[in-house]
């Protein structure tokens, strides 16, 4: 039975962590080493790890200095040492059968990823859950694993709901510093992937929560996507250039969507810094290629005046 390696970074988490770990120790699929990097919690959180460790061989636990989500994913990559390798955010929690499936659908399919469903969670208490997933299973090579995650289909940005090999995707670090850091990590993942499976059963509960990353209207922040979404166009020309074509037109869209919420949303210094992100990607996109009539006309504004074309959009309210 290979040995699965879970890293669970955390910070400022208490009224979560409890749960969370519980569904990792409570994981029918017992070969497990649970990695908790508590990443400089100022709170309950780094005792209530060790507890945890103190109660379950299984668990080991660093202690560092705040770096963020990914600098404290990066901490625990570094020091697992299973065949195979799992991500779970400490305020979600998971089914008790999720590394269990997932992990017979990875040798049933050959696979070097499987993924799950995942399931969104309220925790008001009265806004009903939402699946994010597809339904159904999949078993994808590598090329239509990428078409698949570009065109956000089967395979979304996400790390956590599903099952890696680790000499897969040990070298690839998560970009410290960055908002919506999946992005860039999902990319290289599937990038070297030769084949990627799975199936739409929720076993992953995402919890959402004012004080959740995800949450917030960081709308600078957000801007992090972008520059992901180059990278990954980057990326694609080079590896998959069939590719290529409709992904330029689909993230010279999302620039453009970008900028029409950095001039809705954000005033002065702020609006400065999130045109100084746009007109940084700005120069990778102006040459995308229409698919229809109306991105023709969009695209030919936008090349005239790409925050005039965003102003226009939201005088119309397009794309708001």
């Amino acid at each position: 039975m290979d040995l699965i390696s879970v890293i669970v970074p955390v910070y400022k988490v208490e009224d979560y962590l409890d749960r969370c770990v519980e569904s990792i120790v409570n994981q029918t699929y017992w070969n497990l080493e649970i990695i908790l990097v508590d990443d400089g919690s100022p709170d309950k959180c780094p005792a209530m790890c060790d507890d945890w460790a103190a109660k379950d061989s299984r668990i080991r636990v660093i202690h560092k200095e705040n770096g963020g989500l990914s600098d404290a994913r990066n901490a625990g990559m570094t020091v697992a040492t299973g065949e195979l390798m799992g991500f779970v955010d400490s305020d979600d929690w998971i089914s008790p059968d999720m590394y269990q499936q997932l992990y017979d659908d990875m040798i049933k399919n050959d696979s070097d990823i499987s993924a799950c469903g995942v399931e969104m969670v309220w925790e008001d208490g009265i806004t009903q859950s939402q699946r994010l997933t597809k339904r159904g299973s999949f078993v994808l090579n590598g090329h239509e694993a990428m078409q698949a995650f570009i065109e956000g289909s089967w395979i979304q940005a996400e790390v956590w709901n599903r099952l890696y090999k680790a000499n897969l995707v040990k070298g690839i670090h998560f970009p410290v510093g960055k908002y919506h850091e999946d992005n860039d990590w999902t990319t290289y993942a599937i990038g070297n992937a030769q084949k990627v499976s799975g199936f739409g059963t929720p076993l992953y509960f995402y919890v959402q929560h004012p004080d959740s990353i995800m949450g917030k209207d960081l709308i600078i922040n957000r801007l992090d996507t972008l520059d992901a979404k180059v990278n990954c166009l980057l990326f694609v020309q080079e590896r998959y250039p069939d590719l290529a074509a409709d992904l330029k037109t689909d993230v010279c869209f999302y620039c453009l969507w970008s900028a029409q919420r950095v001039l809705r949303c954000l005033t002065g210094t702020e609006q400065k810094r999130g045109w100084e992100k746009i007109s940084r990607v700005w120069r990778y996109l102006y040459d995308a290629e229409p698919r229809n009539l109306k991105e023709r006309v969009w695209l030919m504004l936008v090349r005239i005046s790409l925050p005039g074309t965003a102003r226009l959009r939201n005088f119309l309210h397009i794309g708001l």
